[in-house]
Formats: structure tokens, C-alpha cells, sequence
């Protein structure tokens, strides 16, 4: 029976090893993604290197090859991440609004979604916007921006009924480009200044929008913030 018992453990444990390497491999490439982060926002993708990467994860650059075989895999990897993470992000932003919502507040609960997560991973805005990124994520990025301009033309459709599809495109342009610009000023400031660019940028899509929509969504009693 002991013999039994002493099969039996070491049969778990050959079965557990496996588990325990690829837990193992995931905490490392988790580490040398983060570290990637780092890098690609301090010096762009272009002049990171493998080497540098390595240094800012605390490992050797024969352990970083273990897991990824040259910087292009690690910043796909990274952008893949980020990128179903940015669609939950806008999944979640872009939702109907309820009528009785004032515009203002809408705008503003949006924009904070985006934001938030921007500001949480500024590696998105320097790999999607830098001048020599992987053509892969170009690509993706691509369909990503797509979707996003066709999430916001069915939000937009919801309050502008009578628009015309040529028109609910236009303004749906708009407003991605409205905020892309007000994002690349937002992530070059930090702390009070930050916050005030922030602002401005809600002000900026709300006196956009705000002609648009007329009445169509409900007026609360938030005061605007004038500029």
C-alpha cells in the first residue's frame, strides 16, 4: 500500500512539473512584456533594443530569447495585448446612452474610459503612432481603428436619427480625430496640468456634439467648464 501511495505521488508530481513551467514561462513573459512597456515608451520602438529590454527586465538577453527571437515578436505580442484590452476598453465606453443622460456627462464618462486607459499603458499611443512599428500591427491597429469608427457611428446614429450615413461617418471622424489630438497633448503633461488638458478635451467633443444633439439628450444640472 505505501509502494501504492508512493506511485501515486510521484505521478502527481511528474503531471504538476508541466503546470509549474508554464506558470513559470508566463510570469516571465508577462515580465519581459512589462519591461518592453517601459523601453518602447522611453525611446520609441525604433531605437529599443533586445539588449535594453533585457537590462530593464533584470534578466540576460539569452533568457529573453528563450521566450521571444527578436524585438519585432515582443512588441507584437505586447500590441496584441493591449489591443484586446483597448477593445473591452471601448466596448465598455460605448455603450447606448440613456436618453435621459445630460450630453456633458455622456461625453465625459467616454472620454474618462479612454483616458484612463491610455494613461495606464502610454506603450499603446507610442507603438500604434510611432513612425516604424511592425507592419502586423499596423494592420491590426488598422482594424481596430475601423471597428472603433464603427462603434461610434452606431452611437452616434442613436442620437442623430435623421443623419445620413455619409454625415454619422463624418462626425464619427471627427470625433476620433478630436480626441486622438487631445490624447497626445494629455500624455505629454502630468498631474494638475494633465487634468486640465483632460478637460479641455471633454469641453472640445461637447461644444462639437453639443449643436448636433440639440435636445435629444437630457440637460442635468452639471455646470459647463468654460475655457
Amino acid at each position: 500500500m505505501p509502494a501504492n501511495r508512493e506511485k501515486d505521488n510521484q505521478d502527481q508530481q511528474e503531471k504538476d512539473q508541466p503546470r509549474r513551467r508554464q506558470a513559470r514561462g508566463e510570469r516571465r513573459i508577462a515580465q519581459l512584456l512589462e519591461a518592453a512597456a517601459a523601453v518602447f515608451t522611453t525611446t520609441g520602438y525604433t531605437a529599443a533594443s533586445t539588449n535594453a529590454i533585457a537590462r530593464e527586465a533584470g534578466v540576460s538577453p539569452g533568457t529573453l530569447y528563450q521566450f521571444f527571437p527578436n524585438k519585432e515578436a515582443i512588441a507584437i505580442e505586447l500590441g496584441d495585448r493591449l489591443m484586446h484590452e483597448m477593445r473591452e476598453t471601448y466596448g465598455e465606453a460605448l455603450t447606448p446612452v440613456d436618453p435621459t443622460t445630460p450630453l456633458e456627462e455622456a461625453v465625459g464618462a467616454a472620454v474618462d474610459r479612454f483616458i484612463a486607459f491610455n494613461c495606464e499603458h502610454p506603450v499603446f499611443f507610442a507603438l500604434m503612432h510611432g513612425p516604424d512599428i511592425p507592419g502586423r500591427i499596423t494592420e491590426e491597429h488598422d482594424a481596430l481603428h475601423a471597428t472603433l469608427l464603427s462603434r461610434i457611428e452606431g452611437l452616434l446614429a442613436s442620437l442623430l436619427p435623421d443623419a445620413t450615413p455619409a454625415d454619422l461617418t463624418r462626425t464619427a471622424h471627427m470625433c476620433l480625430g478630436l480626441y486622438k489630438a487631445g490624447l497626445e497633448l494629455v500624455l505629454a503633461h502630468e498631474g494638475a496640468e494633465r487634468e486640465a488638458y483632460v478637460q479641455e478635451l471633454k469641453n472640445a467633443l461637447f461644444r462639437y456634439l453639443d449643436p448636433l444633439v440639440g435636445t435629444r439628450l437630457g440637460r442635468g444640472d452639471t455646470t459647463r467648464t468654460a475655457t
